[in-house]
């Protein structure tokens, strides 16, 4: 069977209504993965789960055979400049990660933080703190944390290999499962992945400071910016600076060619999700 129909494809899709019509959701768009929010995304207080809530959850997601991701809320800095925040922040990614837990999902993709105006150094060692004061407070067996590359934006701390993989390795593997890749965000970082050259550079890179190994989900997101703007402006598949040409070189690389996708493209009208799936799989080889 070819990789067009084995490797898991998604989307982001809502939990509004409930948790486990995500993944209905998902299945309407034939999606194989999927990602959501655990929760609204824009406020600190959450709703717990009922037994039910998280029982038909599980269920639904047996018989549809669906892989889930939950991506953490933007409030969450781990590198925020007062310890209120972060003190909030690593309250909140506990809570991201009892959910998780509790529906059966094995990964939960994080934003480490962002510290403009402050020493890089400094703000990387700030959130491996906080990540430790999580492994402390808590305890998963299921579920651990992705971390993004985010996109050279003013105060970004994790928008190169080297910088992932510095927070990556001083936690080790009891917590961080490995790293999401978001293509819009590496080549607004500087990796320009819309050619081979670009590619071979970013892996190269992985090699170096991460390992192949522990590259186990794509962000596929074309991008509005150039290579280098350290824009984070996603873009419909195929629409942006990056092309349907450098997207299929850089999902069909040896690299990258098994891990799921789940795309985060703009999203004005209900056909939008289709029209970018249908584009991701006519990019697969």
């Amino acid at each position: 069977m070819s990789n067009k129909n084995t490797r898991p494809i998604g989307v982001h899709t809502s939990i509004a209504g409930g948790i486990s019509l995500s993944l209905e959701r998902a299945n309407e768009l034939e999606c194989t993965a999927m990602q959501i929010f655990s929760h609204n995304p824009r406020g600190w207080h959450v709703k717990p789960l009922t037994k039910t809530e998280i029982a038909r959850f599980r269920k639904l997601r047996e018989q549809l055979a669906i892989l889930p991701v939950i991506h953490t809320s933007y409030l969450i800095n781990l590198s925020a400049k007062t310890n209120e925040l972060l003190e909030k922040s690593i309250q909140l990614m506990k809570i991201e990660m009892d959910r998780a837990e509790a529906l059966g999902i094995e990964y939960v993709v994080l934003h480490t933080g962002s510290a403009s105006g402050v020493d890089p150094n400094m703000a990387r060692a700030k959130a491996v703190d906080c990540l430790r004061i999580l492994s402390g407070i808590g305890s998963w067996k299921t579920s651990k944390i992705l971390l993004e590359n985010t996109a050279g934006e003013r105060g970004d701390i994790t928008s190169s290999m080297k910088d992932l993989g510095t927070v990556m390795n001083e936690l080790g593997n009891d917590l961080i499962g490995g790293i999401c890749i978001d293509t819009c965000h590496a080549f607004a970082a500087g990796y320009n992945i819309a050619s081979k050259t670009g590619i071979d550079k970013l892996v190269k890179e992985i090699d170096n400071y991460i390992g192949r190994d522990r590259i186990k989900l794509i962000h596929l997101n074309d991008s509005k910016g150039e290579a280098g703007s350290g824009r984070d402006r996603h873009e419909n598949i195929g629409e942006g600076m990056i092309g349907s040409e450098g997207l299929s070189l850089f999902i069909n690389h040896k690299a990258f060619r098994k891990l799921p996708l789940i795309l985060e493209t703009p999203k004005k009208h209900e056909y939008d999700d289709l029209r970018n799936l249908q584009r991701t799989r006519e990019l697969l080889l």
